[in-house]
C-alpha cells in the first residue's frame, strides 16, 4: 500500500519516517503541545523512534494513517495529523493533530487538519470523522466547528492525564449523503 501525500497551498502532509525522529521528538516532548494531548509529553528520543513505529504500524495493519506536516519550503516536521479508531467496516475514524507552538495561530492548523479531513471523506471514503478534545482546549474546539465539526456532548472524566481526569467535548463531521 502506497502512503499517500497530501499537498495544501502552503504544506505537505507525508509519511514520518525515522529521519523524523528529532522533530517529533521536539512536538511531542513540548508540555504546551502535549498538555491537551491525553497523553505525557516524551523523555528520550527512543520515545519518539517508538511512536514513529507505531504510526507505521497503524497504516500497514490498515488501522489509522499519520502524516507529518511540513512547510513546502522546509524540510522539518511542524506536526502531525492523522485517523485513529479506524474502523473500515464502519467508515469512521477518529482525527488527531497536533502543531509546534511556534506555528499555531497562522491558520496551518486549519489548513492541514481541513486536507486531512478531506481525504479521509473522499480517499477513505469514511461517513464518520471523530474528535475528542479536552474542554480547555480552546483553540481546538473552534477549530473543528471552523471545519463543519458538529459538538456532540460532552464525555465526562473521560481521559485521564497526569494523575488527572478531564472531561472532553466529542465532535463529529458526517460525509454527505
Amino acid at each position: 500500500m502506497v502512503f499517500p501525500i497530501l499537498e495544501t497551498d502552503r504544506l505537505t502532509l507525508r509519511e514520518i519516517t525515522e529521519e523524523d525522529t528529532r522533530d517529533l521528538f521536539i512536538n511531542f516532548s513540548h508540555a504546551e503541545v502535549m498538555k491537551h494531548y491525553g497523553s505525557e509529553p516524551l523523555e528520550n528520543i527512543e520515545e519518539a523512534r517508538g511512536l514513529i513505529h507505531s504510526f507505521q504500524a497503524g497504516f500497514n495493519e490498515n488501522k489509522g494513517i499519520r502524516w507529518g506536516i511540513q512547510l513546502k519550503n522546509q524540510e522539518t516536521l511542524i506536526g502531525t495529523v492523522g485517523f485513529h479508531a479506524l474502523s473500515t467496516k464502519h467508515r469512521r475514524a477518529e482525527i488527531g493533530y497536533e502543531l509546534n507552538p511556534y506555528y499555531w495561530g497562522k491558520g496551518l492548523a486549519k489548513e492541514a487538519v481541513g486536507k486531512a479531513v478531506e481525504y479521509g471523506l473522499k480517499g477513505m471514503n469514511l461517513k464518520r470523522i471523530g474528535a475528542i478534545v479536552f474542554l480547555e482546549n480552546r483553540r481546538s474546539n473552534e477549530l473543528l466547528l471552523k471545519l463543519g465539526f458538529e459538538d456532540e456532548g460532552i464525555l465526562r472524566n473521560y481521559i485521564v492525564q497526569a494523575g488527572v481526569s478531564y472531561d472532553t467535548n466529542v465532535f463529529s463531521l458526517l460525509a454527505p449523503n
